[in-house]
């Protein structure tokens, strides 16, 4: 079985009324958030099921996986950079977790987001 997305491009689109990704990019960022949003969940979705989550937990899924495909299109090459930080002149950037920024098994997502998904019960670090 193939794994699939949590939201559909359709869903994306037309539900959530998502505009930030570009058409025919979606799949490949909503997928890719997914996964992310299964790491951070220690693949609990995967184990339970979609299907068998609350209707809460499955709409707060849904929305954390459209708010985090959008921020990953939007800061593709801020994320995807091998730099940890630079210097130049005297002014630094860094990279990583940031007061708004959370990071966590390689996902960057912003902490408001974060803080959404903790909210299924399916973030906490203690074995079930």
């Amino acid at each position: 079985m193939a794994y699939k997305s949590y939201v559909s491009e359709a869903y994306y689109t037309d539900y959530y009324e998502g505009s930030v990704i570009h058409e025919g990019s979606a799949e490949k960022a909503l997928l890719q958030a997914s996964r992310h949003i299964d790491s951070l969940t220690y693949n609990r979705i995967v184990s339970q099921g979609f299907s068998n989550l609350t209707e809460f937990q499955q709409e707060i899924i849904k929305e954390v996986v459209c708010k985090q495909a959008e921020f990953e299109y939007e800061n593709a090459d801020m994320i995807e950079s091998v730099l940890s930080g630079y210097s130049i002149n005297g002014v630094s950037a860094q990279f990583g977790a940031s007061w708004n920024v959370f990071a966590d098994k390689g996902v960057a997502m912003r902490k408001d987001v974060y803080s959404m998904l903790c909210q299924t019960g399916l973030c906490c670090r203690l074995a079930r």
